[in-house]
């Protein structure tokens, strides 16, 4: 743990043996209500191991896996909903997968960590959609930063449209 008390998470690739697991998550109550069908999911998941479009992460905490994170670029899919954003935008999706790590406090220090790693790397903006129902993930968002600037109904469902800017680099003088 660093000296500021926070948890330090890691983020790695998913790879073909974690897949189980990962459908283990999605078929916890918490996470079911808000994705697909785990099968299918976790379909895609499998497709996005080796795609350029979209990177699946295992979030592990002391080395424990406990959660999925994917991030995407979506200027890479001709027909995705948010071509609208700048360019060098990525967005985020993230479940906890342990149900007793719920509401604890990972999932809004889990997306600011990442974050500021993306904006380290030159991302200027992260987005992230949730379920304007989900009220537990957009006051996580919330915690962590994001902000809401739309809402919009797309083949994914209905979306919250929450960004968070990379920080304004300060001019020396």
């Amino acid at each position: 743990m660093p000296t500021d008390g926070r948890p330090r998470y890691g983020f790695r690739p998913v790879v073909e043996a974690d897949l189980p697991v990962i459908t283990g998550w999605l078929r916890q109550p918490h996470v079911a209500e808000w994705w697909d069908d785990p099968e299918t999911e976790i379909e895609s998941i499998r497709e996005h191991i080796d795609s350029v479009s979209v990177e699946p992460l295992i979030i592990e905490l002391d080395g424990r896996p406990i959660g999925y994170l994917q991030s995407y670029d979506p200027h890479l899919e001709d027909d995705h909903p948010y071509q609208d954003q700048p360019t060098g935008t990525l967005g985020i999706d993230l479940s906890i997968g342990i149900p007793e790590l719920v509401g604890k406090g990972h999932g809004s220090a889990i997306l600011r960590q990442f974050a500021d790693e993306l904006f380290a790397e030159g991302t200027p903006r992260v987005i992230i959609d949730p379920d304007p129902a989900n009220g537990r993930a957009v006051r996580a968002y919330e915690k962590a930063g994001f902000k809401a600037f739309d809402t919009r109904t797309s083949q994914y469902g209905p979306a919250l449209m929450m960004a968070l800017d990379a920080p304004e680099e300060t001019e020396q003088q």
